[in-house]
């Protein structure tokens, strides 16, 4: 099973998403800067996940999220 997923940086106006087969440890090592693009950015909080039978299908949501609608839907999450 593999999930797409997006974090919302908590001192900056950073979204980052990705995929995973264990989000607790991608979310873990966000936050403890193994990541070099999301360092800047740690640290984080989970918004929203989404799991998948194959990892085709979790990159495809995964494109779509990076899309301007899918963006948008992120944005909608994160001012809740």
């Amino acid at each position: 099973m593999y999930k797409t997923y997006a974090i919302d940086s908590i001192s900056r106006n950073y979204l980052y998403v990705g995929i995973s087969n264990n989000v607790e440890r991608r979310l873990t090592e966000h936050n403890s800067g193994k990541n070099k693009t999301t360092r800047p950015y740690k640290p984080f909080i989970l918004i929203y996940t989404k799991e998948f039978e194959t990892r085709i299908e979790a990159r495809a949501h995964e494109k779509y999220l990076k899309s301007g609608s899918g963006k948008e839907f992120l944005k909608k999450l994160r001012n809740k």
